[in-house]
C-alpha cells in the first residue's frame, strides 16, 4: 500500500483512506454492518486513515465509527488514524450556516471525541470558513486545541490557496480537503500548488466523481434516492446521460487495461501530486477493493497522458454544486 505523510511530520499513512460521509445515508441507506464491514476490509488491506465529520447523520458516521473502535478498547492501540470536522450548523431558522467561533469548534470537537470514543483525533478540519472570523484568528484557535491535546493537527476544507497561506503563516497546516478527480480539476489552479509549496496534504474528495468514474455509474433511481445528487447539476436535467456517455472512454480504456474503471480513477488521482491522498466514500466492500487496487497501481506518464487526453480539463457537464451547494467552499478562480 503507497504511504505518505499526512502533512509534513505528520503520520505516515495510506495513501487511499475511508471517506465515511458513505456511513450516513448521504448517498443511500447504509447499515452498521455495512459499514463495519468497510472497515475491516480497510485494516487488511493496510488503509488506515479515516475521514468523517460530525454533520455526518448528524454524528451517526463518528457513532458508528465509535461503535467499531470499541472493540480495540484496552487492547493497546489505535488501529485508525482518524479525522474529523466542524463549522456547518444551522440557525435558529433552520438554515445552513457556519460558525468558527472558538467556543463552537471545541464545543463540537468535544461532542465528536464523545462519540468516537477517542481522547484525541489526529487531523480536525474547519469544515467551512465562516466570514466573520479571519483565518488568522481561526487558526489560532486550532493551535490552542492542538496544545490542549484534544487534536494532533489541524486542516481546512474547501478554502482557497490565498487562505491556505494565510493560515500557514500563522502556524503550519497540515491537510487541506477539496474536492478533486478527473472530473473536478479546479485544485490544478493554485490549490495544489501552495499544499506542494507549504508542505500541506491534499486530501482529495469524491476522487471517483460520485460514481461517474466507475463501472456502474448512477442510474436515475440512485439520483432520486440521494438528496444530494437530485438536486446536483452534473446528475441531472440531462446531464447524468451527457455524463455517463461523455466518460465512457475512461471506462473504455480501464477494460482494456483489465482493471476497474473505480482503480483507475484513483490511481490516476495519486499520479498527479506526492501532497495527494484520496478519501472515496463506499457502503460496498467490493467496491472498496476497487478503490484499493487502484491505489497499488503506477502509471507511467504515457497512461496519465491517455487518461487526460480521453478526459481533457472541463469534459464533465454541468457545474460541480448548485447555487445552495455552493455556499460555503471558497471560489478563487
Amino acid at each position: 500500500m503507497l504511504k505518505r505523510e499526512l502533512g509534513a511530520g505528520g503520520p505516515e499513512v495510506a495513501a487511499l483512506g475511508v471517506g465515511a460521509m458513505s456511513f450516513s445515508d448521504f448517498y443511500g441507506p447504509v447499515s452498521v454492518e455495512e459499514a463495519h464491514a468497510v472497515l475491516d476490509a480497510a485494516l487488511d488491506a493496510g488503509v488506515t486513515h479515516i475521514d468523517t465529520s460530525n454533520v455526518y447523520g448528524m454524528g451517526r458516521s463518528e457513532e458508528t465509527i465509535g461503535a467499531y473502535l470499541k472493540r480495540y478498547a484496552g487492547k493497546g492501540g489505535m488501529p485508525f488514524t482518524i479525522a474529523t470536522k466542524a463549522a456547518i450548523t444551522r440557525d435558529a431558522e433552520g438554515r445552513r450556516t457556519f460558525d468558527n467561533a472558538p467556543e463552537h469548534l471545541e464545543a463540537e470537537l468535544d461532542q465528536s471525541l464523545r462519540r468516537l470514543g477517542v481522547e484525541q483525533v489526529a487531523l480536525f478540519y474547519v469544515h467551512r470558513r465562516d466570514p466573520r472570523h479571519e483565518i488568522e484568528a481561526v487558526t489560532e484557535t486550532l493551535a490552542a486545541l492542538r496544545a490542549k491535546g484534544k487534536i494532533a493537527a489541524f486542516g481546512f476544507s474547501e478554502i482557497a490557496p490565498t487562505s491556505l497561506r494565510r493560515a500557514a503563516a500563522v502556524a503550519p497546516v497540515a491537510a487541506v480537503q477539496s474536492e478533486y478527480s478527473l472530473q473536478t480539476r479546479l485544485p490544478e489552479l493554485g490549490l495544489l500548488q501552495a499544499c506542494e509549496d507549504l508542505g500541506t496534504a491534499l486530501v482529495a474528495f469524491c476522487p471517483v466523481g460520485r460514481g461517474l468514474l466507475s463501472d456502474t455509474p448512477p442510474t436515475p433511481e440512485r439520483v432520486a434516492a440521494s438528496g444530494f445528487m437530485s438536486g446536483n447539476p452534473r446528475f441531472t436535467g440531462g446531464n447524468l446521460d451527457r455524463n455517463i456517455a461523455a466518460s465512457a472512454p475512461l471506462r473504455e480504456m480501464a477494460a482494456d487495461m483489465g482493471v476497474a474503471t473505480a482503480s483507475l480513477a484513483i490511481a490516476w488521482t495519486l499520479a498527479k501530486s506526492p501532497a495527494i491522498h484520496a478519501i472515496p466514500g463506499t457502503r460496498s466492500t467490493a467496491h472498496f477493493a476497487e478503490l484499493v487496487a487502484g491505489a497499488g497501481m503506477k502509471l507511467s506518464p504515457d497512461i496519465v497522458a491517455e487518461i487526460e487526453q480521453r478526459l481533457p480539463v472541463g469534459w464533465c457537464h454541468g457545474a460541480r454544486y448548485s447555487d445552495a451547494q455552493s455556499v460555503g467552499p471558497e471560489a478563487y478562480c
